[in-house]
């Protein structure tokens, strides 16, 4: 196992007492399509955790793989003045991990997270687990109990 997903099972055993059954995919998971393919499930399932600056500070936002985050809409939900993408090395920071292998949670800093609550209607939904490679399977209930994230209603389906 890559060095990095095995640091995220080890911590999410340790600090959640959840056992993140990781698999890898050497092929890359770096899209939600890839991540559905490789696992075999609907895009819909893929949680993916994208990293924004709202008014210059970091957000983490948990969306199925179908959707896309409306950035005016996330703006208004928050009432921030703005909204955008953060780049590799605010995501590193605010979360401890690379993009395209964020995890919904264990972040090395307090930043807030926000739900896309579409991700409930499924039974079991695949999150990043450290790497671009590395998946991991859990239950709605159990991403919203590690995570604590807040709800938003800032996304457009594809």
């Amino acid at each position: 196992m890559h060095p990095t997903a095995d640091r995220f099972a080890t911590r999410t055993h340790e600090e959640l007492g959840f056992e993140a059954r990781i698999e890898e995919f050497p092929e890359g998971t770096k899209t939600a399509r890839d991540a559905a393919a490789a696992v075999g499930c609907d895009v819909g399932q893929i949680v993916k955790s994208l990293v924004f600056l709202a008014d210059g500070e970091p957000i983490v936002v948990l969306t199925a793989g179908d959707n896309r985050v409306d950035e005016d809409r996330l703006a208004a939900e928050l009432d921030a003045d703005a909204v955008g993408t953060a780049g590799p090395e605010e995501v590193k920071s605010a979360t401890g991990w690379s993009i395209g292998g964020v995890p919904p949670f264990l972040h090395e800093t307090d930043v807030p997270v926000y739900l896309d609550g579409s991700l409930r209607s499924h039974e079991r939904i695949w999150a990043a687990a450290g790497t671009p490679s590395a998946v991991f399977a859990l239950e709605p209930d159990e991403l919203e109990r590690f995570a604590d994230p807040t709800p938003v209603d800032a996304f457009d389906g594809r």
